[in-house]
């Protein structure tokens, strides 16, 4: 198992590339279950989390191969359409992998997907994807070992509700829009997440042949169509990436250039970073709806600020733990409210450990700013909460040794390269 042991006290400067997105990757990956010609994906991070939806498609008669003169280019087939069973030993690897459901349903009738459970960062339940796939005709039941069996015959096309008690739900629109390009008539999502990533699946749904409009938006309107066909598509940049970036230059004070970076799905994150005293100022591109360059640095002092998570536009849970350790420095109290997941604050106990002032109340925290953090061995307990972990270890003096790294894989593409390259040390360690 690795860990990253984190030398602090260097500020960053430099050019660093945004990758990606590896959350709109992952529903575009499983749309390509739902025609039978090749299609093509660039800008694919090699990522923990890619690697294991690659697997399962595999499992389920996809061939997923990187190309040979791109490395950061997917090509996917289907080979087989026999098979439906996305098992337990794959699903409870990652969460993300009920995006299979919607495609499986709506393109051969029939799935049969492991409960995913919930994970470190609280109860993820899919009761609004069975919701939304039920109302459009599909029938499920809970069968022995914990896995849920869907069948349909053509799905039809509904008008769906599919708020929660926290917002939308970024996975249950992504499978209910999928599976309703194939349906009969016309779908209707009302409060459908507005995130970056389903317009990205959207878009690469239409260049499919799919009839989709209002992605962006609460309500998104399906007319559905007897097939579809391969398409070609580059990721969108990732926003969770550039952000965690962006508070690494603010915390260590430094100067970093960040490229591939789009801006305008990122404005609540710049608007709170400039509150706390980080400068974000665009250099190149980066006109609506196109990535461009950004330059980020930090006066001589960071501010306190209260923050809420919210679903998109908001602030984006994501990157709740790598700003509430950059709020450990801040001069006076902050507050940090994450609405989004309440339980998310796993990565409390162990910033405490660096000498962190931090109390929880409920789904907030109060951070009380510090002059200074220590190295310490600390654990990580979910992909941001590590991203959190090593942003902290930049800052701290002496020697932040960071387990669990595994978690860090699943979202970040040898996060410790690039930050090195910007003049970070960290070194990667096999235990």
């Amino acid at each position: 198992m690795d860990k990253l042991i984190v030398e602090g006290g260097t500020k960053l400067r430099g050019e660093v590339t945004v990758s990606g997105s590896k959350n709109a990757c992952l529903p575009i990956l499983a749309a390509c279950l739902m025609t039978n010609e090749e299609s093509v994906i660039h800008g694919v991070p090699r990522l923990v989390d890619i690697i294991r939806l690659s697997r399962l498609l595999g499992e389920l008669g996809v061939k997923v191969q990187r190309d040979e003169n791109d490395p950061f280019t997917l090509r996917v087939q289907v080979e087989d359409e026999s098979k439906h069973l996305a098992r337990y030993d794959l699903v409870r690897q990652m969460r993300a992998s009920i995006c299979v459901m919607g495609p499986l349903v709506a393109k051969r009738g029939k799935a049969l997907i492991s409960q995913p459970g919930g994970c470190a960062i609280g109860d993820r339940p899919i009761d609004l994807h069975l919701q939304g796939l039920r109302a459009m005709g599909a029938q499920y039941r809970l069968t022995r070992g914990g896995n849920i069996s869907l069948r349909a015959g053509r799905l039809k096309g509904r008008e769906l509700f599919l708020g929660g008690p926290f917002g939308s739900s970024v996975l249950a629109t992504a499978n209910v829009m999928s599976a309703a390009c194939l349906a009969k008539e016309v779908t209707v999502i009302e409060s459908a997440a507005c995130e970056p990533e389903i317009v990205d699946l959207a878009d690469f749904l239409n260049k499919m042949g799919a009839r989709i409009s209002g992605q962006g938006s609460p309500r998104i309107r399906i007319e559905g169509v007897r097939r579809l066909g391969g398409a070609e598509h580059t990721l969108i940049p990732d926003r969770i990436e550039a952000g965690t970036f962006m508070i690494a230059a603010g915390m260590t004070r430094g100067e970093v250039t960040i490229k591939n970076c789009q801006l305008d799905h990122m404005m609540a994150v710049t608007a709170n970073l400039r509150l706390v005293g980080v400068t974000v100022e665009k250099i190149s591109g980066g006109g609506h709806g196109k990535a461009g360059a950004v330059v980020v640095k930090t006066g001589r002092k960071l501010r306190a600020i209260d923050v809420t998570t919210q679903p998109y536009p908001g602030f984006p849970t994501d990157l709740q733990a790598q700003l509430l350790a950059m709020l450990c420095l801040a001069d006076g109290n902050s507050v940090v409210t994450d609405k989004v997941f309440p339980d998310r604050f796993m990565h409390v106990g162990e910033l405490g450990r660096m000498g962190a002032q931090l109390r929880k109340q409920g789904p907030a925290v109060v951070v009380c700013g510090v002059k200074k953090l220590v190295g310490a061995p600390v654990m990580a307990s979910d992909l941001r909460a590590s991203a959190a972990l090593v942003l902290a270890g930049l800052v701290a003096e002496g020697t932040t040794e960071v387990r669990r790294v595994y978690h860090i894989d699943r979202g970040y593409q040898r996060i410790e390269e690039k930050l090195n390259a910007l003049g970070a040390r960290i070194q990667r360690v096999t235990e």
